[in-house]
């Protein structure tokens, strides 16, 4: 075996020479004679396609396993294709990999060519040995005290042993194939997993140049390239078997049919997932995700139940809602005479009228919600530091511990590889190695931002559009319904106010203008992305990441910012008011019952509109499109749907498949955390939606997409410091929405502070709440048409009221704020700093006092790294000793050296 120039975790891959030792024992075969033809050796017949199951993952000879999968199409104008396909397949095997190709005419539409790869023992060894995956060496002898008091009440969420633990637990070190004796190898052909055999196969697939080495092409390699120029259709490795029904073939693991069983069936959804049998068939990267979402969705059940109780409480006090009772009195909301909403197509108003609004609005605007806000800042954290214990304990049994960030800078992405052009000096390595330069670097990087900005721009200019609705079109609406005729609905007719019709509908267009810009940008964010040009894998998925958020923060919560912390602070009174824009548009005001309710109008259809679209995307999208690409399967039952047919019908996960999944959890924990004092059972919904989602998740990817390429993760990534961002914003969101969305403050202070009595209750607080001003004095352009005042309105009311602390016509300071608003405004400043400070030292205390590593965790890492240094050294002794014996009796006839007694080696490691 040799080396061609350069690093083999870099741009080069590793050839393998016919000398190699490619006999093995356990595989039988030779590697180079079935490459690309498909024929065995001469002692191996052929097999007809006929006799082969329908769920077979191995080539003709049923000895060697197929690990990946390429298909394409035989165009008749496609020379060039041909040719690359060719020169890729020379190339593939020229470094190891067997291959074997389907005909055309045994494929169930006539067309597709399947091209079958095998990776043999010697070259899974090899790239093992670059990629260091670890391996088992010694059976885990650390007994598990993980057995809780009283266990046996979680038997019924459990799942069999065997699917839970499909592997014993070992020790595990970076396999080395120099000292293949050392690890624990009872049968190379089952060694290796099927997802690192699919794993090490695609890292050559990625490298592989299809145009000869001499041409000087450097650019020309990977498959991606070939799957965007249309040489190849797909590329995909292969599902073990059907996923309602097991294998025949006993050497076959079945293990999509567990997952299916016990994991991706809706009845399943009280069962504790199987993440290791889930981390074995898709990796470590997709476990992780799972294990993130299982995590969380357990955590929202604590705050789902904590959030209900407050909603409880909130109903349970209705009657004891006394200014909702003087809205609604006739004697007092009756006889208050409400000032126009909007120039001349709004009318006079009686507060009464809005009194179904106040009732709801004290569902969810009361002393519980002051509390909850409290209790979320404090669920954030616990949350956030027990998800970094369970991710370590995650990283150690998935043998995660090591690693690193680093050790991926290695692996660089193969579009970096053949973009860069340019070549630097590594003074680590001291090899030469593909670079950006630093020009055009910040260039790229500059036009990124520019575009970025551009979209949130964008995202801004509807919002705007949406308002400006808004204020035009409750016009129309109060117009409408002066005369009530909503009110002959029987149900909802009380209910319909123009407030609510605007919210509602303006609710819904955003949601409507978000899911498309949405759309619009993934295509946006993912060009620029590709753009820049990012070194690394991971590299990669932080630059999108940290756009798509941004992009979808402001998108999906630009509406509710609006309406918690704009709409009704800057409307001015009557005779000065404030437009927008200095239109004819007046801005809005608030419900005199607060703009709480309508905060959580929006609240809900934006969030529970975009989970119930969400699944029903996810879903029924590649469940259709599933279902109309093995069409033609189904009209020929005669034909043999092969296995690699069956997987190529169905959708490909792609590589940012994941990604989508945590930034669609992400922007929902920004909802239930962002927002969640104006409602309380968002946590709830949440909960639900979750509960749905990983069993949809699990199975669509279980039965409607291509098993995706397995790959290591030792965390959630970026997303984790963008969920510590949003813990930290949601605490000083929820005090200014106590503060300043709410009518907590006002309340507070006038119980203890302006209760003409000096009780300690809130009669009179509706009518000190609200300023009078002089009808006579309004200016003309804001009087309301003759025809638009109901019909009680009369010469005789001579004042209005609007919702504001200022003093009344007359006085030496009219229309100027009163004393009161200085004092609630100070009280709102208190109560923000004092919300702030206390959340936020509970917040850092709690995470003071959890380790973010268990203590039996780090144990079990020192004893492994310790039985590594030790059982390594005792190896080396070992192989010394039988060198040196052998040397002695090669070299002399005298009686053999006595070599001395080596005693057992006491390993000082660091990690002790």
């Amino acid at each position: 075996m040799h080396r061609i120039t350069g690093r083999a975790g870099g741009d080069s891959l590793i050839e393998m020479s016919p000398t190699d030792s490619f006999n093995d024992d356990v595989n039988g075969y030779h590697q180079h004679v079935s490459s690309s033809t498909g024929s065995l050796p001469p002692e191996q017949s052929p097999i007809d396609k006929q006799q082969h199951s329908k769920d077979s993952v191995f080539f003709r000879d049923g000895v060697r396993r197929i690990d990946f999968v390429l298909s394409y199409l035989d165009d008749k104008d496609g020379e060039r294709k041909q040719e690359r396909r060719k020169m890729y397949e020379a190339n593939l095997v020229n470094v190891g990999l067997e291959l074997e190709t389907e005909d055309k005419s045994e494929s169930d539409d006539g067309k597709t060519y399947f091209v079958k790869i095998h990776a043999p023992w010697e070259v899974l060894a090899t790239y093992a040995d670059v990629l260091k995956i670890k391996v088992p060496f010694k059976v885990n002898d650390i007994p598990d005290n993980g057995d809780m008091p009283m266990n046996w009440l979680s038997t019924p969420f459990r799942l069999p042993e065997h699917i839970m633990h499909p592997e014993p637990d070992y020790f595990t070190a970076p396999f080395d194939k120099s000292k293949s004796d050392f690890f624990l190898i009872d049968d190379k052909a089952t060694f290796f997993p099927p997802s690192v055999r699919n794993r090490i196969v695609y890292y050559i697939l990625s490298r592989c140049s299809y145009f000869k080495d001499e041409c000087g092409v450097k650019d020309k390699k990977g498959i991606k390239r070939l799957l965007n120029n249309c040489t190849y259709t797909a590329a995909f490795p292969l599902h073990d078997c059907r996923y309602w029904t097991k294998a025949k073939d006993a050497n076959c693991e079945s293990e999509r049919y567990h997952l299916h069983k016990h994991w991706a069936r809706f009845f399943c959804f009280y069962k504790e997932q199987p993440l290791n049998l889930i981390r074995k068939y898709y990796g470590e990267k997709i476990g992780i995700y799972f294990a993130w979402l299982g995590f969380y969705t357990e955590m929202l059940l604590f705050a789902a139940i904590v959030g209900t109780l407050c909603f409880v409480y909130g109903f349970l006090t209705f009657d004891d809602n006394q200014w909702s009772k003087d809205i609604c009195s006739a004697e007092i909301g009756g006889n208050i005479v409400m000032c126009p909403l909007c120039d001349k197509k709004c009318g006079y108003w009686k507060l009464n009228s809005t009194c179904n609004s106040s009732w709801q609005s004290h569902l969810f605007d009361n002393v519980g919600t002051v509390f909850f806000a409290i209790f979320m800042a404090i669920w954030v954290t616990l949350f956030l530091e027990f998800w970094k214990r369970r991710q370590a304990r995650l990283e150690y049994e998935w043998d995660l511990v090591d690693f690193e960030e680093e050790q991926q800078q290695l692996q660089l992405r193969p579009e970096y590889e053949t973009k860069c052009t340019n070549r630097k000096l590594n003074r680590i390595t001291q090899e030469m190695e593909p670079y950006l330069p630093i020009t055009s670097k910040c260039a790229r990087t500059c036009l990124s931002g520019a575009t970025v900005l551009l979209w949130i721009s964008l995202i801004i200019a509807c919002i705007i559009g949406v308002i400006a609705y808004r204020l035009a079109v409750y016009a129309a609406f109060a117009s409408i319904m002066k005369d009530n005729p909503t009110t002959n609905l029987q149900v909802v007719g009380p209910y319909i106010t123009p407030q609510l019709a605007t919210s509602v509908t303006a609710s819904c267009i955003n949601f409507v203008i978000i899911m498309i810009l949405n759309l619009m940008y993934e295509r946006v964010a993912v060009w620029i992305t590709d753009m820049e040009i990012p070194k690394t894998h991971l590299e990669y998925e932080n630059k999108l990441t940290v756009k798509m958020f941004l992009f979808q923060f402001v998108n999906y919560y630009s509406s509710c910012f609006y309406v918690a912390f704009f709409k009704g602070k800057f409307v001015g009174y009557p005779g000065n008011y404030a437009y927008m824009f200095g239109s004819t548009l007046r801005n809005e005001e608030c419900d005199p019952g607060g703009c709480l309710i309508e905060l959580t109008t929006q609240l809900v259809i934006v969030m529970t509109g975009k989970q119930v679209w969400g699944n029903i995307q996810e879903a029924l999208v590649p469940w259709m499109m599933n279902w109309w690409g093995s069409r033609k399967a189904r009209n020929h039952p005669e034909s043999l749907y092969s296995r690699w047919e069956q997987d190529h019908d169905l959708q490909g996960f792609g590589q940012l498949g994941l990604f989508y999944e945590y930034l669609e959890m992400v922007i929902q924990f920004g909802f239930i955390t962002l927002f969640v004092a104006s409602f309380p059972l968002a946590p709830l919904l949440a909960l639900i939606n979750n509960i749905i989602e990983v069993r949809v998740d699990a199975w669509k990817l279980t039965t409607q997409f291509r098993r995706p390429v397995a790959a290591k993760a030792h965390s959630i990534g970026a997303w984790e410091e963008i969920l510590n961002g949003m813990a930290v914003l949601s605490v000083v969101t929820n005090a200014f929405i106590v503060a300043f969305t709410s009518d907590m403050i006002p309340r507070l202070v006038y119980m203890y502070a302006y209760q003409p009595k000096g009780e300690l209750n809130m009669k009179g607080y509706i009518s000190n709440s609200l300023s009078s001003f002089n009808i006579s004095v309004i200016p003309v352009e804001n009087r309301p048409d003759n025809d638009e005042n109901p019909s009680w309105f009369n010469s005789s009311i001579d004042t209005c009221r609007y919702r504001d602390y200022r003093y009344p016509s007359g006085h030496e300071k009219q229309y100027s704020h009163t004393m009161q608003f200085w004092h609630i405004l100070a009280a709102k400043l208190a109560f923000i700093i004092i919300m702030e400070h206390v959340a936020f030292l509970v917040k850092f205390f709690v995470a003071w006092m959890i380790p973010d590593v268990p203590s039996e965790v780090r144990a079990r890492v020192k004893r492994e790294r310790y039985l590594v240094q030790e059982y390594l050294h005792n190896y080396e002794v070992e192989k010394l000793k039988i060198q040196l014996s052998q040397n002695v009796n090669e070299e002399c006839n005298c009686s053999p050296m006595i070599y001395p007694c080596l005693t057992k080696h006491e390993v000082l490691s660091e990690c002790l």
